[in-house]
């Protein structure tokens, strides 16, 4: 009888395995007859030694968090394809964006990429091409901004339950090589849970000397040395500038991004923008007024574009050496926030493009819109709208594409819960071009990213985005994903994990040199590359 108990146990456990949640519910179903109940009754000693082994085992998961463990499994594994789609052929897309000369390379310098906020990589990502997944677990730690120092090392902002945290990761085993604690969170007032909190752990830059510039949650921007002078991974605080007197305690700082000058520029949560002059140490101020809830972009023009709740802002500085409006252009906020946004209804982080266009998205309703203003005076080129009616939403960067942009539809997403249990959002990609002044909608898709802030390899024409399928089974399945860039057809689909802890949360698609995509996740790391 023992045999049979502990057989049918283990049968289960692999159901649970292969299957997923869903066999748990039959089980508590079984578990109402009392038949079954008596048959399955167990001794103390096979409780004892049932529970004495998950506890070890959820001991030497939480001992060992740092990229030394894979990213714990949730159920389902057999219940989802591992791979759609087949290797795809290069497409290359001409688009050359400035190398800002404060920054580090192109690709390499923060969450979009560059100065204009492109989301676009020079070199290449995977083809899909017999894709192998590597995962890293750190425990229950987010990294939303990932960089590469000269070396090609991951530095990383991320982000636990106490606060922010910078990384210096090795590329490969993606373990952490150095680690630098920043000051923890505050209470500001805002009740907001961890996952929704932007304060000082969601947003830096590497600058062109391999220092991470990053905000803190003491109101302060700290630049950190990522290596020694041996070139060994060292995350020392180098130059700290406090920015107190300008920010009050029940603010904070959001993102940071240098202008052409050097001039480290800033932003808060409730609407103020500044910037320190590095060789001075030199702090301004100006009051907008108006909620932030997403990074900015910098133009060689000496621009600032910066977009709050209810405008979209042109910033410089006036002949006093203070920031100014150049222009302000309000744009649809609708009337309430929408379900798959971290704040009041804002656009997104401004893209600059060739031609002199800044673009973003609204809030309207039904649809929102994705929009093209001129650089030189904030007019509207022309807007489109995109998704389906009472279900469009995005807080994410758009992805510059030569001639266009693409954006993707994150309506309906709120936190991780809500795509636990196999479910998913309203999903949706599309490609808006602007071309004599009129915007056309080039292709759209149906692949769902509830969070991707999704990325292009110009070098391959691809798309690259953190999509999820619907289960009817209750399976959590997360794919890294590769859209043609050209044609909005998805060429392969590659899964990364199964399980909550893979859900990205707002992370954004990273390419290396090399062609590997990471993606942060809650609980660590993933990396996709093409088998060698």
């Amino acid at each position: 009888m023992r045999f049979q108990r502990a057989a049918a146990l283990f049968a289960m456990g692999l159901l649970l395995w292969a299957l997923g949640p869903l066999v748990l519910v039959v089980a508590l179903v079984a578990l109402g007859f009392p038949g079954v109940r008596r048959w399955l009754r167990p001794t103390w000693r096979v409780v004892a030694a049932w529970s004495g082994a998950v506890a070890v085992l959820v001991g030497v998961v939480m001992l060992l968090p740092d990229g030394y463990l894979p990213i714990p499994p949730g159920p389902g594994a057999l219940a989802t394809p591992g791979y759609v789609g087949s290797p795809a052929t290069p497409d290359p897309i001409d688009l050359q964006v400035p190398q800002h000369p404060h920054l580090a390379n192109n690709g390499s310098s923060s969450m979009h990429n560059d100065g204009w906020a492109s989301d676009a990589y020079a070199g290449p990502g995977p083809l899909g091409e017999s894709p192998e997944v590597d995962t890293a677990w750190y425990g229950l730690e987010e990294c939303a901004t990932i960089a590469f120092d000269s070396r090609q090392r991951l530095i990383a902002l991320c982000g636990n339950i106490s606060g922010p945290v910078l990384h210096v990761l090795d590329p490969e085993t993606m373990r952490a090589q150095d680690t630098l604690q920043l000051p923890g969170r505050r209470d500001t007032g805002n009740d907001k849970l961890p996952w929704e909190d932007l304060c000082g752990g969601a947003y830096f830059f590497l600058d062109d000397q391999d220092r991470a510039i990053t905000a803190t949650t003491e109101r302060s921007i700290v630049a950190v040395t990522t290596a020694d002078d041996q070139a060994e991974p060292d995350l020392t605080i180098q130059s700290t500038y406090d920015l107190s007197e300008h920010v009050p305690e029940d603010d904070c700082l959001i993102a940071l991004m240098p202008d052409w000058d050097g001039r480290i520029w800033y932003e808060t949560e409730d609407g103020r923008v500044g910037f320190v002059d590095p060789g001075t140490g030199r702090a301004t101020v100006l009051d907008l007024g108006e909620e932030i809830a997403n990074s900015f972009s910098v133009g060689a023009d000496g621009g600032v574009y910066v977009v709050t709740v209810n405008a979209l802002y042109k910033l410089g500085v006036d002949p006093a050496g203070r920031p100014m409006v150049t222009w302000r252009t309000t744009y649809d906020r609708g009337t309430d926030t929408k379900p798959g946004q971290l704040s009041r209804g804002s656009g997104t982080t401004p893209t600059l493009m060739p031609g002199g266009l800044v673009a973003i998205t609204d809030n309207a309703e039904p649809r929102m819109n994705v929009q093209f203003y001129e650089t030189n005076d904030g007019s509207l080129v022309c807007q489109r709208a995109v998704f389906e009616d009472g279900a469009s939403a995005t807080e994410n960067s758009l992805v510059s594409v030569g001639d266009g942009v693409v954006v993707e539809n994150n309506y309906g997403y709120d936190s991780p819960l809500r795509t636990m249990f196999g479910r998913v959002t309203e999903g949706g990609f599309a490609r808006v071009d602007v071309a004599g002044g009129e915007c056309e909608l080039v292709w759209t898709s149906d692949e769902v990213a509830p969070t991707s802030v999704a990325k292009v390899s110009l070098e391959t024409g691809l798309v690259y985005a953190y999509t999820k399928r619907k289960s009817w089974l209750g399976v959590n399945a997360w794919y890294f994903t590769a859209i043609s860039a050209r044609t909005g057809r998805t060429e392969f689909s590659v899964r990364t994990g199964v399980g909550t802890l893979f859900n990205n949360h707002y992370s954004a698609v990273t390419l290396a040199m090399d062609g590997s995509a990471y993606v942060a996740t809650l609980a660590g790391m993933v990396r996709v590359h093409d088998r060698d």
